[in-house]
């Protein structure tokens, strides 16, 4: 049996977070849950003992804290295997009735957040964990972050951001450190994540129905649209395992793979 390994998630407490942490702390690995509420990794904390996980509350838009959380993993485990940097939220609307400081918020934690997080994750890839082992970093993006799509456009900019920086950032490590990255891709998946979006007011001038932003608040506020987010999860779970993995992995579909290698 395959050694435990060494997880830190940010965004924990709900979605995709929530759902690998609990998938790797039933495959028996040790997780570090990170979240920017205490109240959201309660239940995790029900489910499985203080020896195989910790938690910490976490708000990667603050870099004393993205800084803590990582000391706080390498005192209790004294290394890390996996960094999946999933934390965010979205906003919806059309761009001119979002407040400007709420789409700084957005950029604040989609972007400037997750970036870094990646560098301390690199860093404690590199200067922590012993020589050449390495670690593998899975970076959370979206499909908005690689098409634009009406009534998501900040969010849809911070992820083509976050997009941009981790294939440069990957570009430029050294072979020698054994760090890979990849970028996860997902389309629209059934999360209390995705429920927590927020959805501004109409502007005026966008009110028509068979406007392209009016569709897709449609489609936002439907509980019932999106794919089946655990399948997604596994295969998260499954991507950290291999040898090689992909630079980038679209998660577009559960309902057929989206690697041979993840079949």
């Amino acid at each position: 049996m395959a050694a435990a390994r060494v997880w830190f998630i940010t965004g924990a407490g709900s979605g995709f977070g929530k759902l690998v942490a609990e998938l790797a702390l039933q495959h028996g690995d040790h997780v570090v849950a990170t979240s920017r509420t205490s109240e959201s990794l309660v239940e995790l904390q029900s489910k499985f003992p203080s020896d195989q996980l910790l938690t910490i509350r976490l708000d990667v838009s603050r870099t004393q804290e993205i800084q803590d959380g990582f000391a706080a993993a390498r005192e209790k485990f004294g290394r890390i295997d996996v960094v999946f940097n999933n934390a965010g939220y979205a906003i919806a609307g059309e761009l001119e009735c979002i407040p400007i400081p709420a789409a700084r918020e957005v950029f604040d934690v989609d972007f400037w957040g997750s970036a870094q997080v990646s560098l301390e994750a690199v860093k404690f890839f590199r200067e922590v964990n012993a020589p050449g082992v390495g670690g593998r970093l899975l970076v959370t993006g979206s499909l908005t972050g690689v098409i634009t799509m009406p009534a998501v456009g900040y969010y849809s900019a911070a992820k083509h951001a976050l997009q941009g920086f981790h294939e440069t950032l990957a570009s430029e490590l050294d072979p020698g450190w054994n760090v890979k990255i990849t970028i996860l891709v997902p389309g629209v998946f059934r999360t209390a994540a995705v429920g927590k979006t927020v959805v501004f007011p109409h502007h005026p001038a966008y009110t028509k129905p068979n406007l392209p932003s009016s569709v897709v608040r449609t489609l936002i506020t439907n509980p019932d649209i999106g794919s089946d987010a655990l399948k997604a999860a596994q295969k998260i779970v499954k991507l950290s395992d291999l040898a090689e993995p992909p630079a980038i992995l679209f998660l577009v579909e559960a309902s057929r793979p989206w690697s041979d290698d993840l079949t």
